[in-house]
């Protein structure tokens, strides 16, 4: 009886699934969390700590995480990995110096136990600008066709007009595991 519920539940209530918005400072994080949430930019400083919201999307409630992205508080990263289902890796497009910083804290990601059943949604944010690396070049350089252990998906987007941005909720919805 009580699977029966369960899954009649799933059908007709709102599904509840954790979201990790990690990436390194000045990606935009917080700004693409707000975009969710308000439909709007929103002014912003740099994260300290955390910024927690819930998106509905589909009939479906995302709680996100917005973490810190500075080198001295990506350290506290893994207390919050506990439980999440999507890892939503915000890109800087045009930083080009720090790719091969953003790729080592991705992989490093990945191998941690308690996200071994994450999906990862990367944003490459930014495309807006002028000199913005694609996403298929952000691809190439993150070297995201090696990753089998984990769905993956990548997204340009513009955190500042929420383009590209409603189709990785679509993405996330569509790869949610049941």
């Amino acid at each position: 009886m009580g699977l029966l519920f369960s899954r009649l539940w799933r059908l007709f209530g709102d599904e509840e699934h954790k979201v990790l918005i990690l990436g390194l400072d000045n990606a935009g994080k917080t700004t693409i969390l707000y975009q969710f949430t308000m439909k709007e930019v929103v002014h912003t400083s740099p994260t300290i700590g955390s910024n927690v919201e819930e998106i509905r999307w589909n009939r479906i409630r995302f709680v996100m995480w917005d973490l810190a992205g500075q080198e001295s508080l990506r350290i506290s990263w893994t207390s919050y990995y506990s439980s999440a289902e999507f890892l939503i890796l915000v890109v800087d497009s045009m930083d080009r110096e720090r790719v091969g910083l953003v790729k080592e804290e991705l992989y490093r990601m990945l191998a941690h136990e308690d996200l071994r059943k994450a999906s990862v949604l990367v944003l490459a944010n930014k495309q807006d600008l002028k000199g913005a690396m694609s996403a298929a070049e952000l691809s190439g350089l993150l070297n995201l066709t090696s990753i089998k252990s984990h769905r993956w998906q990548i997204q340009a987007c513009c955190a500042l007009t929420g383009d590209g941005l409603y189709q990785g909720l679509e993405w996330m919805s569509n790869h949610i595991q049941r």
